[in-house]
């Protein structure tokens, strides 16, 4: 590989981080919630109500972590955490109807966006761009940072 294909792909890697901070960006001005908050909430929508460890197993984020990105939400009057008809120990989240309208107006999440074109890719392709996209992890020496299956900037405490 010569210097210009390096700079391509060190070009192309920028463009796809560039991408997803202007996403989430959009998001937070738009919106006035980040990626993992829009994430958490469009769940919490599609279940009507939920139990956080199902919800955080679902959206692949430590339970700490949906707690935190929950309390964000409760405070901003997105959802409510109500007890369980069921169960009165175990504690159900809701979107409220501001958390609803949001996702009325909103474009879809980048990653669905993602996920729809990956989808209508041939078989060899989608493994083609699984192992080089693990190959450059692996040679960034990122292969041991814990992700999640979200794209967005997350700041340090999300």
């Amino acid at each position: 590989m010569n210097n210009e294909q390096v700079d391509q792909v060190l070009i192309a890697l920028r463009r796809i981080i560039r991408a997803i901070d202007l996403h989430s960006k959009k998001l937070v001005q738009q919106y006035g919630v980040t990626g993992p908050q829009a994430l958490v909430l469009k769940r919490i929508i599609d279940y009507k109500e939920v139990p956080a460890g199902i919800l955080a197993r679902d959206v692949n984020l430590s339970q700490a972590t949906v707690t935190s990105i929950l309390d964000r939400l409760e405070r901003h009057d997105y959802v409510q955490r109500i007890p369980s008809q069921d169960d009165k120990r175990k504690v159900l989240v809701r979107a409220t109807p501001a958390a609803v309208k949001i996702f009325e107006n909103a474009p879809p999440l980048l990653q669905e966006e993602f996920i729809s074109a990956y989808k209508k890719l041939e078989n060899w392709e989608q493994n083609l761009i699984l192992s080089t996209l693990q190959r450059i992890a692996s040679m960034m020496d990122a292969k041991e940072i814990e992700a999640s299956p979200f794209l967005t900037i997350r700041d340090a405490t999300e």
